[in-house]
């Protein structure tokens, strides 16, 4: 259903677009900087072999790695203490509209001559929520009862959803700002496109590498079984 909806949705707002947007032909079109898949790529590499470009690209690969574990591995933490999925799918609905009215307020912060400013602000406090993710992890089996876990427990996993969220999206906005600030016009969406997939790759690879780590970082005891460890999985499942 809620595939079939947002097709419908997708379906009537493009074929309205193609029906009654028409294009403005007074202005002239400027002039093309790559004509294909050949040119492009030399000059993604020209513009990734600029002294402040290579320097950008290692430190925006690198900015993310304080935060991987907290983005990646909370959620699965939890489950694993016993939150039903389902509720924390639940606590996602209440995100959706701080997720659209967040770029919006941020990008008045952004629109200034040093967009990153409220990147560099926002880092400290996301650092810090790493550290309430991990003791949310921690304080998760001391509250859970029988009928699950309270009320209050939710509100505050709700919360810190939320204010991370806030810190999440200063970033984000501030770095999507800077890219659009420092890319050439002529080769606008060249330029901002490298720059937004180095950021992207930036945000994904420390996070499979905390995934990837997770198990191997584990302390685990086993209860029951003598000279038996659970150091790997197969050990932990007999």
């Amino acid at each position: 259903d809620f595939l079939f909806f947002w097709g419908a949705v997708f379906l009537i707002t493009t074929t309205l677009v193609a029906l009654l947007k028409k294009e403005n032909k007074e202005l002239t079109p400027t002039k093309e900087e790559t004509k294909g898949i050949t040119d492009t790529y030399r000059l993604l590499f020209s513009i990734i072999k600029m002294p402040a470009v290579l320097t950008f690209c290692l430190l925006i690969l690198t900015a993310k790695v304080g935060f991987s574990a907290a983005d990646a591995v909370t959620g699965l933490k939890l489950v694993e203490e016993g939150v039903p999925k389902e509720h924390l799918a639940l606590l996602a609905v209440p995100m959706v509209p701080l997720q659209i009215i967040l770029p919006l307020i941020i990008s008045k912060y952004t629109a200034g001559p040093q967009p990153l400013n409220t990147f560099y602000k926002a880092m400290p406090f996301r650092l810090l929520f790493g550290l309430e993710f991990a003791f949310l992890v921690w304080w998760t089996p001391t509250v859970r009862h029988e009928g699950g876990f309270p009320v209050y427990y939710y509100i505050v996993v709700l919360l810190s959803y939320a204010l991370h969220q806030i810190t999440l999206y200063s970033m984000y906005v501030a770095i999507m700002a800077f890219n659009a600030k420092v890319s050439d016009p002529l080769i606008g969406g060249t330029y901002m496109t490298l720059l937004n997939t180095v950021s992207n790759l930036g945000g994904n690879w420390p996070s499979t590498v905390a995934l990837w780590l997770v198990d191997p970082l584990t302390v685990k005891e086993c209860a029951g079984a003598q000279d038996q460890t659970c150091a790997t999985t197969a050990a932990a499942e007999v």
